[in-house]
């Protein structure tokens, strides 16, 4: 997909429509769609990407969310993880989605190959 503002709610059905196809509990396919809004939306922002790509893959009793896009390189597993024991006022802007985000599933790999980051979650289902 052209990676806009306007593809969010694009790419957050066609995830939920592959997570009630694969009969994913209620539980579970909210965490995955924070997942889906807080990584695409990062994708959409800040990478500067002109094609992505959100692929849903269930292999036994397990679901990776695989993210890609041309954008520039950028490891969010990098990223300085925020202080949550600071107040709001306190805290340093960004890094809490992608905190939430590692904190909600069971395994986040990043990799940059032939120009693309790669970002996939994986969550035992």
């Amino acid at each position: 997909v052209n990676p806009t503002m306007e593809t969010v709610p694009q790419v957050a059905a066609f995830v939920e429509e592959h997570l009630e196809k694969f009969q994913v509990p209620t539980k579970l396919s909210m965490k995955l769609l924070v997942a889906v809004d807080e990584i695409y939306s990062n994708i959409v922002r800040y990478s500067g990407a002109a094609e992505a790509q959100v692929r849903l893959v269930k292999e036994e009793d397990t679901l990776r969310l695989i993210f890609s896009d041309n954008g520039k390189p950028y490891n969010p597993l990098e990223a300085k993880e925020p202080d949550i024991t600071a107040s709001a006022e306190d805290r340093a802007i960004g890094g809490l989605g992608i905190f939430m985000v590692r904190k909600m599933m069971d395994n986040v790999e990043y990799m940059y190959k032939d120009g693309q980051n790669v970002l996939t979650l994986t969550m035992k289902v």
